[in-house]
């Protein structure tokens, strides 16, 4: 059974990354979401993570939400 927090750090944590908001918050400034680009599609993911931003968002699972505000986090000006 996952009981992981279904929550950004623990996305982040899930994708094999830092989790701590100032890791977060480096990602952020360094990565964008181009407008019509699906967060999955995004040129920097590896093939595994990639896959399971895609997955969590098409089967709706628990990850999906936290998945929606990483894409929404990533798309906006900076």
């Amino acid at each position: 059974m996952d009981t992981s927090l279904h929550d950004l750090s623990g996305l982040f944590r899930q994708l094999g990354l830092a989790g701590e908001p100032r890791a977060i918050d480096a990602f952020l400034a360094a990565h964008r979401l181009d407008a019509g680009t699906a967060l999955a599609e995004a040129p920097f993911w590896n093939p595994a993570q990639a896959a399971f931003l895609g997955e969590a968002i098409a089967d709706d699972s628990d990850w999906a939400e936290a998945a929606d505000e990483l894409a929404m986090l990533l798309s906006q000006q900076r």
